[in-house]
Formats: C-alpha cells, sequence, structure tokens
C-alpha cells in the first residue's frame, strides 16, 4: 500500500497524484497541514518535503516527484 505525503496547494503532490489517479493506483493521502501527520512524515523522512511516498509493501521511502514517478513506473 502506498501512503503519500501531500499538500493540496503543492504542484509536485498535485502530479504526483495525477500520476497515481490516472493508472487507478489506490493510496493514502497524508495530509501534512494536520499536526500528527506532519509529525509522522519528518520521522519517517527526516524532513518536512513533500511529496514523500511510503511503500510498506516493499519498504520504501522516497521524496522528489520525478524519481517517485520514475519508481511508480517499475512497480504499478
Amino acid at each position: 500500500m502506498f501512503d503519500l505525503f501531500i499538500l493540496e496547494s503543492c504542484p509536485y503532490c498535485k502530479k504526483v497524484m495525477a500520476f497515481l489517479d490516472e493508472n487507478g493506483v489506490n493510496y493514502n493521502k497524508v495530509d501534512i497541514t494536520k499536526k500528527e501527520n506532519e509529525e509522522a512524515l519528518i520521522k519517517l523522512g527526516g524532513k518536512r518535503q513533500v511529496p514523500f511516498l511510503v511503500d510498506s509493501d516493499r519498504n520504501i521511502q522516497m521524496y522528489e516527484s520525478g524519481d517517485i514517478i520514475e519508481y511508480l513506473k517499475t512497480v504499478v
């Protein structure tokens, strides 16, 4: 399962979400405007940057929209 840490206003987040939606991929949007989600992001990734993808099935975590999309192309 994919968790995608996002800010709704972030153009890079929108780019990743569009890719996921266009490819029919199920994922959890984790909006970091909620304090507990922001804290979880920092705990997992070490910094407050979005988008941040967590692929719990493969134990993968990554930042950067381009890298996320390239990774997703290999697994979906």
